[in-house]
């Protein structure tokens, strides 16, 4: 089957989020988040690294929304459901749909930070990604040394299945670290 084909929603919810595929017109509000979470975004995000206009922001949502169509790529926005604001960036990458599996990814725009929006969003896609995609494999994975990333996938009961070692280098260009590969399967 060509993945394309496949039809599922393109938004979803949970109790206190709505989270949903990017549109154009999404640019502004992604780049602010970015802007005001820069600090905290440098030591993990090489996207943080670059000076982005939001022009620039606003391409890469509008690849991101292509992406998602074409189903290569399904970055999802995470809004609060009772203001519309953007809060935060995930999704289901690195896809194979033989299995079907997915990677998780996100970061959250600093100022909702701590309020368990992320560790929701991500509950809310592992379910979806197991309910309307069929997956029988979620990863996660991260730097070791992040600490408020890897709280995530243990506070919803994943699996460490392992650290690869001097696995990747660190977005700085200067050493190398370890990842944690957490997962769910079904």
């Amino acid at each position: 089957m060509k993945p394309i084909l496949l039809d599922f929603p393109t938004e979803f919810t949970t109790e206190r989020l709505l989270i949903r595929m990017p549109k154009p017109g999404d640019g502004r509000a992604v780049y602010d988040a970015i802007k005001a979470s820069l600090p905290e975004l440098k030591p993990w995000m090489p996207f943080a690294h670059k000076d982005q206009s939001i022009e620039d922001v606003e391409a890469n949502i509008r690849e991101a929304h292509l992406n998602f169509l074409k189903r290569e790529d399904l970055r999802l926005l995470v809004v609060l459901k009772e203001t519309g604001e953007f809060i935060a960036s995930s999704g289901l990458h690195r896809i194979d749909w033989s299995i079907p599996k997915f990677e998780i990814g996100y970061w959250i725009d600093t100022r909702y930070s701590g309020k368990g929006y992320m560790t929701e969003a991500v509950k809310g896609i592992m379910d979806f990604a197991f309910t309307e995609l069929k997956a029988r494999r979620i990863e996660i994975r991260m730097d070791t040394d992040n600490q408020k990333s890897r709280a995530i996938p243990e506070r919803l009961g994943l699996t460490l299945e392992g650290i690869l070692r001097n696995h990747s280098v660190s977005v700085e260009g200067n050493r190398l670290t370890d990842t944690c590969i957490f997962a769910e399967v079904k």
